[in-house]
């Protein structure tokens, strides 16, 4: 079938809850993909950073292989053999005492918002049902009811209420702002070291330190959102590592998985995890040895591999190419190691369409900005290919 004929199908039968480009991906291997009448494309996007270690990297695909062969489910209602070793993994890799596996992102904000008040009631002793979680403007940490209720996105909450309540808003990047909304009640501030979907948007220099110092003096959980900037995205295992600091809990997903199978955990001390108690909190698949297999050997590739350098040091390569584009349009190029945002003064979609038409594939985000996220394996002469073509289109659209 061509392209339109597989589109046709998905318009008529599938919700139209996104807006994809139109290309329709057939396979896939390291940085490229293959649409269904054969052209290549690098992706720039990695599935919103799921596929930091490439597609179908082999050594993940023999792990996952090998335990299809095995078992792939048993619930939490039995003990099975991976499990253990995703958790000794996690502890070695992060030094975090304790994880909670579930499996999308969204789970686990779920999760360690239901931690946090929980902590917040039991080990704080705020008031019964007077706990309060601060988030900042701009934040996007998934799209439950409970989540869209502190979004500060119209489109999010629209036709979604009513909304969760126990939540504050402070603006983002404002450390005066948090400073004074925090109240005896306020069980933990929740974060995204770098924002993704607000436009790769990284706070002032010092903000999340000092935040960290306010949060630990007023007993506060501090809490960061990895999900899509953990595990090597920035040039860093973690985003926060910028400010040397170390949150109370960190939310993990996404490249977890390896590109394979989604799975994701709250990491946090003893005291802050050991508030569940048996029944508190489970998912069916969460922890499920299939997912863990897949993660164990995804932390494996990330060290052998050397993706987190080599993420720092593509991202540095990769923003000063993007620098020398001359365009009236870029106005700003932000971000750090391979999560990179090039600014625009005008929509960005009709460039990333162009994109697409020349074999390059990435999503616009917040309206203007072309998000540039490609796998951490990506070499430095597919980047300059990438700039040639953004260079390309940046001087034929708009």
């Amino acid at each position: 079938m061509k392209t339109q004929h597989y589109i046709a199908l998905e318009e008529k039968y599938g919700a139209h809850n996104y807006h994809p480009l139109d290309v329709v991906i057939k396979k896939a291997k390291g940085v490229w993909v293959y649409d269904v009448e054969g052209r290549k494309h690098l992706d720039c996007l990695s599935a919103y950073s799921a596929l930091n270690h490439g597609h179908c990297h082999p050594k993940i695909q023999k792990a996952v292989a090998a335990q299809t062969k095995r078992v792939t489910l048993t619930s939490r209602a039995f003990r099975n053999d991976q499990l253990p070793f995703l958790y000794k993994a996690l502890h070695d890799l992060t030094g975090y005492e304790m994880s909670l596996p579930m499996n999308s992102g969204a789970e686990a904000v779920e999760t360690a918002i239901k931690a946090a008040r929980k902590w917040g009631y039991k080990v704080k002793g705020i008031p019964k049902n007077q706990g309060e979680i601060i988030c900042c403007s701009g934040n996007f940490h998934g799209r439950t009811t409970t989540i869209v209720s502190f979004s500060t996105e119209d489109q999010y909450r629209d036709g979604f209420g009513p909304f969760t309540p126990g939540f504050r808003i402070v603006n983002y990047g404002d450390i005066e702002d948090l400073r004074h909304s925090i109240t005896p009640n306020t069980a933990a501030f929740l974060f995204e070291p770098i924002q993704g979907e607000a436009g790769i948007v990284v706070p002032p220099d010092g903000y999340l330190h000092e935040a960290a110092r306010i949060c630990k003096e007023n007993n506060v959980l501090f809490i960061a959102d990895e999900i899509q900037t953990g595990l090597g995205r920035t040039g860093k295992l973690f985003a926060f590592e910028y400010e040397n600091i170390r949150p109370d809990a960190v939310i993990i997903g996404k490249a977890l998985g390896g590109g394979f199978y989604p799975i994701s955990a709250v990491l946090a001390s003893k005291e802050i995890l050991s508030v569940f108690n048996p029944g508190d909190h489970g998912s069916t698949f969460g922890g499920n040895p299939l997912a863990c297999a897949a993660a164990i050997s995804s932390l494996k590739v990330l060290v052998q591999e050397k993706l987190i350098k080599r993420s720092f040091d593509s991202g540095k390569y990769f923003v000063r190419k993007l620098g020398a584009i001359k365009s009236p349009h870029i106005k700003q190029i932000r971000g750090r190691g391979l999560l990179i945002g090039v600014v625009l003064d005008v929509k960005a979609r009709p460039y990333c369409e162009a994109l697409a038409k020349k074999g390059l594939l990435c999503k616009e985000t917040h309206e203007n900005v072309i998000r540039l996220a490609p796998p951490l394996i990506i070499t430095r002469k597919e980047i300059d290919w990438a700039c040639k073509k953004i260079a390309e289109v940046m001087k034929k659209v708009g």
